[in-house]
C-alpha cells in the first residue's frame, strides 16, 4: 500500500496493492498499521456509511464540530468520484485550500480526512458507491455544511455538468457565512484534539 500526504494537513491518500488472477482481484483497502504510520493513531470505528449516487451528484461540503469531530476513511469500490478535502479550520496555514483525489473501482484508492476537515465529492458515473469508515457516529446537532458551489471554495469542478444537490446542501451557507456564524472548526482546537489521540 502506497501512502501520500496531501496538501491539506491531516489528509492522506492510500493506494492499495492489487493482486489479480483469472478469478478476479484481491486487495487490502484498509490497514490500521499504515494509517497509524501516517497519522499517528488508529481510527476508532464508530460508524460505517455507504452512499450510492447518480452521475452529476455533488455532496458536501460536510464537517462536524471539534471536539470530537469526525475523521473519515473513504473509498469508492464501484463507479468513480472526485473526492474533495477542504481545509476549513480557522487559523490553519492552509485555510481554504482544497485537495481533489479521483476514487474509483480501478485504482481503488482511499482517502483519510482528519477531524475538522470539510468533505465533498462529485459522482462521475451512475451508481458510484462510496464507503466511509467514521470515527464518530452521526450527530445532527454537531453536523454542518458549506455550499459546494461557493466560488470562494473554488473546488476544481469539471465544466458542463448540471450538478445534482440535495436541498440541504444547496441551502448551506457560504464559507464566509459559516465563518460569521461561528460554525467553522478552530485550527488550534483541532490540533489539540488530534494530539490527544496519538499513541
Amino acid at each position: 500500500m502506497k501512502v501520500r500526504e496531501l496538501l491539506v494537513p491531516g489528509a492522506f491518500e492510500f493506494t492499495p496493492t492489487q493482486h489479480g488472477d483469472p478469478r478476479g482481484v484481491f486487495l487490502e483497502w484498509f490497514k490500521v498499521e499504515r494509517l497509524v504510520e501516517a497519522v499517528g493513531h488508529p481510527l476508532t470505528l464508530a460508524q460505517a456509511n455507504l452512499s450510492v449516487s447518480a452521475a452529476g451528484t455533488l455532496r458536501g461540503v460536510h464537517f462536524a464540530d471539534v471536539p470530537p469531530g469526525q475523521a473519515k476513511y473513504v473509498t469508492c469500490p464501484r463507479g468513480a468520484v472526485i473526492d474533495f478535502i477542504v481545509d476549513i479550520r480557522v487559523g490553519s496555514p492552509t485555510f481554504g485550500a482544497c485537495d481533489a483525489v479521483r476514487l474509483d473501482g480501478i485504482d481503488r484508492r482511499a482517502v483519510y480526512l482528519s477531524e475538522g476537515l470539510g468533505h465533498a465529492f462529485l459522482a462521475l458515473e451512475d451508481d458510484s458507491t462510496l464507503t466511509y469508515l467514521c470515527s464518530t457516529g452521526y450527530s445532527p446537532g454537531r453536523e454542518h455544511g458549506i455550499n459546494p458551489l461557493d466560488p470562494a471554495l473554488d473546488l476544481p469542478l469539471p465544466a458542463g455538468i448540471d450538478f445534482l444537490l440535495s436541498d440541504k446542501d444547496a441551502a448551506a451557507p457560504t464559507l464566509a457565512q459559516a465563518a460569521e456564524q461561528g460554525l467553522l472548526p478552530d485550527w488550534q482546537k483541532c490540533q489539540e484534539w488530534v494530539e490527544s489521540l496519538q499513541i
